[in-house]
């Protein structure tokens, strides 16, 4: 791995995993192929499914739109735990008292599952057992912790209620579960490539599967016109494409900031921390070669393409750690987006209506280390013709489960049926461009053009960049986000570089150019 240094922070958005983890690459896919399956997204949900099935003796091919790890996992904060911020109450309360025993057995074996593929395939992923604490400074929330103390160890995790942490400032309390890990989470996942590949796997990156007709086999059709039949197909891409089952409606999307920089190791709060207060903050450390930490705070939490102030939501960040952790450099600043489903569980299993052979894993809360490889245990057994114990807890199918967390849909359909109108009737200007002219170098508005909603972002340089506003994924109004400089989608996460070019789905499609010589 790559030796961090002191630095100014980058606004590259490049994680400190992307950044020192040696992932190998792979050419796109340019004929027609055949397989026993296909692995749609190469995230770790998606690699950890192809290495499952690999090892079973299956042919297996990865499909990726972008880079390996590109998308969630390479920017996540490489937490593996069962301690979920407060599950286990929510599942207790809501699904039952055996719902949230599955669910802490699933994702403690899920974190087994790492440490045993780390040991087996000898991957040296900064794999370290850490303490997981889910915090509050307010008294009022006593009772509350207490009660999710309560529920996680009445579901088989050692867990206490602690009024002492490790972290710089006094708490009211926290829930703490022992013996929870953290890791690199990209360069566990090269591990697995290479022995993904030395089992006769085929990894594609630079495809996007475009086309998915279901039959026996199944019929995949890339942007680079190539052509992939296979029986099984496994669509692990964050937010699900080919949604023919409309899980889209019972999932919400929120995007985190994160920063993070070296600190001395008498900083190190020695532990993973999380609390729902100040717009939520995570708190972990990763070690350096030096023998310095590496302090990674994620917070801020806000619904894509919502036009939040991204970079008043970094500062707000900064200020917070430069606070509790004096003289911290930093050096990384990153974002993460995850979905959560409408009733609390992932959606993991095969996709209704999509036929016995066609398999999905998405909606992990921002859980996805355990959540992604407990899903590749799930759908490979799935595929072998087996079950997990736990396989109907995360049925995609499952109907209780969506009849009970029916008012959640429902506030959340209503916000994405707001933006289809309301950003449509909100859009600034008249054609004429006045508000374009307005803008400053690095900013983006939505203006109405000639062809409808128009997208326009304004260089560094002063130049001026038109694409249409409305997302390709069902048409919602795109916002701009001033920090990442990309255009995003409110109702179900897409977002679009500053040229229309597709960066996170569920979109397929770019937006489509406008001439920016109209402003």
């Amino acid at each position: 791995m790559k030796r961090i240094s002191d630095k100014r922070i980058s606004d590259s958005g490049q994680s400190y995993w992307r950044e020192t983890a040696s992932l190998p690459s792979f050419p796109s896919l340019a004929e027609a192929a055949g397989a026993d399956a296909v692995v749609i997204g190469a995230g770790i949900a998606g690699l950890a499914t192809a290495w499952e099935l690999t090892r079973a003796g299956l042919d297996v091919v990865v499909l990726e739109a972008g880079r390996l790890a590109g998308g969630v996992t390479g920017h996540t904060t490489g937490k593996l735990t069962a301690l979920h911020t407060s599950v286990y109450h929510t599942l207790r309360t809501e699904h039952g008292d055996d719902a949230a025993r599955q669910y802490a057995s699933s994702q403690s074996t899920a974190l087994r599952r790492v440490i045993e593929v780390a040991d087996e395939l000898g991957i040296s992923c900064d794999l370290e057992r850490r303490p997981a604490l889910t915090y509050s400074r307010r008294a009022e929330d006593i009772a509350a912790l207490r009660a999710e103390a309560e529920a996680a160890r009445a579901a088989g995790l050692a867990a206490s209620f602690v009024t002492e942490t490790g972290l710089p400032f006094p708490v009211a309390g926290a829930v703490r579960v022992e013996d929870q890990a953290q890791f690199h989470p990209l360069a566990y996942l090269s591990g697995l490539v290479d022995d993904i590949v030395a089992r006769g796997g085929r990894i594609h990156e630079g495809t996007r599967v475009v086309d998915l007709d279901r039959g026996d086999p199944c019929r995949l059709t890339t942007d680079t016109g190539a052509v992939v039949s296979a029986r099984h197909v496994v669509v692990a891409t964050h937010h699900p494409v080919f949604d023919h089952a409309l899980l889209a409606t019972r999932l919400t999307q929120h995007r985190d900031l994160v920063i993070a920089g070296p600190v001395p190791a008498s900083q190190d709060p020695e532990g993973m921390y999380i609390t729902e207060e100040e717009g939520k903050r995570s708190v972990r450390t990763a070690p350096l070669p030096d023998g310095r930490r590496l302090l990674i705070v994620t917070g801020e939490a806000f619904r894509p393409g919502t036009g939040e102030d991204t970079e008043a939501g970094y500062a707000r960040l900064r200020e917070w750690t430069e606070r509790y952790f004096p003289g911290v450099t930093l050096t990384h600043r990153w974002a993460a987006q995850d979905n959560s489903a409408t009733d609390t569980l992932p959606f993991i299993g095969r996709m209704p209506t999509a036929g016995e052979n066609v398999y999905v894993a998405t909606g992990f809360a921002g859980w996805g280390m355990t959540g992604g490889v407990m899903a590749a245990s799930v759908i490979a057994a799935l595929v072998r013709g087996e079950r997990e114990p736990w396989s109907d807890l995360y049925a995609p199918s499952r109907l209780g489960s969506a009849l009970r967390s029916a008012p959640t849909l429902l506030k959340d359909q209503w916000e994405t049926g707001k933006h289809f109108v309301k950003d449509r009737l909100e859009t600034f200007g008249d054609g004429t461009g006045g508000p374009v002219r307005d803008l400053r170098p690095g900013e983006g508005t939505v203006v109405r053009g000639k062809g409808g909603p128009c997208a326009v972002h304004r260089d560094d340089r002063g130049g001026l960049h038109a694409v249409s506003a409305v997302c390709t994924h069902l048409g919602c109004l795109v916002a701009f986000n001033n920090a990442e400089r990309t255009w995003e989608c409110p109702c179900h996460g897409s977002r679009f570089g500053v040229d229309g070019a597709v960066l996170q789905g569920p979109a397929l499609t770019p937006l489509e150019p406008r001439d920016a010589e109209e402003w």
